[in-house]
């Protein structure tokens, strides 16, 4: 089964084909303000390369979030018209499992995602080796997070996040380890995709929906300006 693959959450315009969950190519665009320019041609030009066509493709798997909220919107709408011209379900994949997988490791590590949200403020996933939510995910200051993190063992973490305040993560949890490899892909999203389809736990054009965690800066700002 080919299964295209998208990541337009962070900094990257990231876009993968894959064969069930084996790689068959990945290309990438560091520029975020041109997102919305870069994502078409990206996929097309993806498809060229590998002499693909897009009816060919069966499965869509879709970064939703959290993270760049112009990003996010752009990657979602760009795959609505095609999961419904083509008729094929979407797999929905969150940044901060995309992050997690980024990590081979024993059964008893725990994995956290980490993702600058700016102002001090992150998003964060806790997940099993598997790549299982551990509980829901968080959206705070990097303090408050420590504190609900710092309950857990063996943990290694993995995010721009991660090495933002990881000065602050190893005075509050000495033992911790961190990733080298904190680049979302969409690689990942298309491998978690897989998994999801296998689980059968999929979305529709019409139902697939953002995870955005917390208000935009400028919702944000509005509700200030109403008090």
């Amino acid at each position: 089964m080919k299964i295209l693959a998208i990541d337009t959450s962070s900094k990257v315009c990231s876009v993968a084909l894959l064969e069930n969950d084996e790689v068959i190519d990945e290309l990438n665009l560091e520029d975020e303000k041109t997102h919305s320019e870069n994502l078409m041609p990206l996929l097309d030009k993806i498809l060229k390369k590998n002499n693909i066509a897009l009816k060919n493709i069966k499965l869509i798997a879709c970064s939703v979030g959290p993270g760049s909220f112009t990003g996010i919107r752009i990657g979602i709408a760009s795959i609505k018209p095609i999961a419904e011209v083509l008729c094929v379900p979407v797999a929905s994949v969150t940044s901060l499992e995309t992050l997690a997988k980024n990590i081979e490791i024993s059964e008893k590590e725990t994995i956290v995602s980490l993702i600058d949200a700016r102002n001090n403020q992150v998003y964060c996933g806790i997940f099993s080796s598997t790549y299982q939510a551990k509980e829901a995910y968080l959206a705070d200051d990097i303090h408050t997070v420590l504190e609900k993190v710092k309950a857990y063992h063996n943990i290694i973490f993995v995010g721009n996040g991660a090495i933002l305040h990881q000065t602050l993560l190893k005075q509050v949890i000495p033992n911790a380890k961190f990733s080298e490899n904190n680049k979302q892909s969409a690689v990942n999203v298309g491998k978690l995709g897989y998994q999801k389809y296998q689980e059968n736990n999929l979305y529709t054009a019409d139902t697939i929906a953002p995870i955005y965690l917390r208000k935009s800066q400028a919702e944000r700002q509005k509700d200030k300006n109403k008090k």
